[in-house]
């Protein structure tokens, strides 16, 4: 109930606001009336030069406070017309270049993105975070080309960090003595900013006594050494996967003088104490990665770039050091125990339920999601609509954080919002074969071809994939996705195909059916007891294996536990409500114990055991023994008590003493 409480005091918090409107010289349109009355705002009346010419009128605006001003292109000039003011910074919203200067009526995208920067507001994007500490202690690296520039660099570096330059051969330790030099090789290194360890090889110190050449130390092989920061000028292989995703991890070529001046005034900057992003939440109890020494789910170690994730018997780990936060892990994660913490995955589905809902009600008609990241996406908007045609009027762009953490639910909750086409833009550097796996998903699942993969390879380019006439429309009546991203999956898949009852998916599909070969399958229930969602169950009362597909990951755990080899997986979804119901796989006729009748076991398995061991084994040669097999367990404890080989029995107790023991005993003395 508290959830759907929501909507209403968000949108009474967002009328407080103040919307400032500014037409950028008459370069675009602005229709306030429909934003304000679409996005639950109050505006201003339409400025033409804010920043300039009337920037008087913005510190009389932003003197007000609570407000939120439609530029982002000098927003530091407004951040510093706030703090010379003392009042509070305002918020900002991009109109211009994501609605301004597209082409179509823009009225109803600029509605939709001026609430959803309300909500951003108050919804915050930022989540748990741990501090990190570097006091400045760099390891510089030099291979055997460019020496000079490496000392010179180095000479840079020690006038702000504690630097210490690994050589590989004594000829190119330098006289200079401003900065530490050893010889050595680098065998591995670990960790990140602020807390490097190193394994080097060969490692000789240089002795300072002396006259002439310095004289080193004997070598060692594996020494230990730690620093806050590694500048890699050493051209060699880099030290770590997806390096430019290490904090604290630089590299360049020392005979390429731009990388190398960027890198220097980069390390140079890392002392002190900084922010570290908790980017993604672990849930240990929910990981279905390892049960009994059976490797299950492993879809978050085989996507990771950076190594962040390590296998820790029953479930996973994650470095939150290591991390980059690109998300590949919450998107592939069947179970949720990994999920996007920042912010996290819940606003997103606000986000997309709001630009939806925002632009239908301003009055537009089939709208199309644009995802995009916050670095070469964002510019490549910003391009297009400055110096090409922008965004069409029903493209709505949305900016994520992690694109690789937009999978196949994100996708089907934009399309069950309202949104008839969700197009994706990636480029080299995109983390694409996750974001392709989970497309395909979401095709499947969602019944639709709507998602599209955007690659262009310039702003132009990109406008004209967008400018089409073939544009899908909304698919089903909007649904408010809530709940976990499995739920919203589900949830948006039986909106968006209502006939449709059991639908197929791809390989490694997180939802699906187990088959149970019932000729192979002894019901010895190892799979149930190893299942970590609950999946698979058993019956106290009847020998049976039973199954939920909801609850279902596909993990394989059941497959690799299995002893008969009887089980195989099925990935897909039911649609039907059957799907939250046990229903039974495998059943047989339980054994009546041979003493009491009580029912336990089951009847095919305990024949075959009795024949099997009857006659043919030491230990059940004798026809009591044999019966033993045929009992239940208390039947059974108790036979064998009573046996005359009874493994329980111990010598003959003594007799109790008593009173008249000592009395009797002193009338004898």
């Amino acid at each position: 109930m508290q959830a759907l409480l929501f909507w209403p005091a968000m949108r009474r918090i967002k009328l407080a606001k103040t919307l400032i409107l500014c037409d950028c010289l008459g370069s675009q349109a602005i229709d306030a009336a429909t934003v304000s009355e679409a996005a639950g705002m109050n505006c201003s009346r339409v400025y033409t030069n804010l920043c300039e010419g009337q920037i008087e009128l913005a510190g009389k605006e932003i003197a007000q406070g609570d407000v939120v001003i439609a530029c982002q292109q000098e927003r530091q000039r407004f951040e510093e017309l706030a703090e010379e003011l003392e009042v509070d910074t305002p918020a900002f919203v991009d109109l211009r270049d994501r609605a301004g200067w597209g082409e179509g009526n823009v009225a109803p995208k600029m509605a939709a993105l001026v609430a959803e920067a309300g909500l951003s507001a108050i919804t915050g994007q930022m989540g748990k975070s741990i501090d990190i500490i570097s006091e400045g202690t760099c390891l510089v690296i030099a291979g055997t080309n460019g020496v000079d520039a490496v000392m010179q660099a180095a000479r840079d570096l020690c006038q702000t960090l504690a630097v210490t330059v690994l050589v590989p051969t004594a000829e190119h330790i330098p006289v200079d003595r401003k900065f530490d030099c050893v010889v050595g090789t680098v065998r591995n290194a670990a960790g990140a900013l602020g807390g490097f360890t190193l394994k080097i090889d060969s490692l000789q110190q240089v002795i300072v006594g002396g006259r002439g050449s310095f004289t080193l130390s004997e070598p060692q092989d594996g020494a230990t050494s730690q620093c806050d920061i590694i500048v890699d000028l050493s051209r060699h292989n880099p030290m770590f996967p997806a390096y430019e995703k290490r904090e604290g991890y630089l590299r360049a070529d020392p005979t390429h003088v731009p990388s190398l001046a960027k890198v220097v005034f980069a390390a140079s900057q890392l002392i002190g104490t900084f922010e570290k992003p908790l980017y993604v939440r672990l849930e240990e109890s929910l990981c279905a990665h390892n049960r009994a020494e059976q490797t299950a789910c492993s879809n978050c170690l085989n996507v990771c770039p950076t190594g962040a994730i390590l296998s820790a018997g029953e479930h996973v780990t994650i470095d939150p050091m290591i991390c980059a936060g690109c998300g590949s892990c919450a998107a592939v994660c069947p179970s949720g125990a990994i999920s996007y913490d920042a912010p996290p995955v819940d606003t997103l589905f606000r986000r997309l339920s709001t630009l939806a809902s925002t632009y239908t009600s301003a009055g537009g008609k089939n709208p199309r999601l644009l995802v995009h990241d916050g670095d070469t996406g964002s510019e490549m908007i910003t391009l297009a609509a400055r110096f090409g045609r922008g965004l069409p009027s029903d493209v709505i762009p949305i900016e994520i954080d992690a694109l690789s953490s937009f999978g196949h639910a994100e996708m089907m909750a934009a399309l069950a919002c309202g949104f008839g086409e969700v197009n994706i833009l990636v480029f080299p550097k995109t983390d694409i074969e996750v974001i392709k796996s989970q497309v395909s998903l979401a095709q499947a699942l969602s019944g639709c071809a709507t998602i599209h993969l955007l690659q262009p390879g310039d702003p132009d380019a990109m406008s004209d994939m967008l400018y089409t006439d073939d544009a899908a429309p909304v698919a089903c009546d909007p649904i408010l996705p809530m709940g976990t991203r499995r739920q919203v999956a589900r949830l948006a898949a039986k909106a968006l195909q209502p006939e449709a009852t059991i639908v197929g998916l791809p390989q490694n599909a997180p939802y699906g059916a187990v088959l149970v070969d019932t000729n192979a399958c002894s019901l010895c229930l190892s799979c149930v007891s190893l299942c970590p969602s609950g999946a698979l169950g058993d019956n106290e009362d009847l020998p049976q294996l039973r199954f939920q597909e909801d609850a279902c990951l596909q993990c394989g755990l059941c497959v690799n536990i299995c002893p008969e080899n009887a089980i195989t997986l099925k990935p897909q979804m039911d649609l039907t409500d059957a799907a939250f119901t046990q229903r039974v796989m495998h059943e047989e006729e339980p054994f009546a114990c041979v003493e009491c009748g009580s029912l336990f076991g089951v009847k095919s398995t305990v024949e075959k055991i009795t024949e099997k061991l009857a006659g043919n084994h030491a230990m059940f040669a004798n026809p009591a023994a044999i019966k033993m097999i045929q009992m239940c367990d208390n039947c059974r404890i108790q036979a064998q008590y009573h046996s005359t080989d009874n493994p329980f029995q111990g010598e003959e107790r003594p007799r109790v003493r008593t009173s008249d023991d000592y009395f009797s005993k002193r009338k004898d003395h």
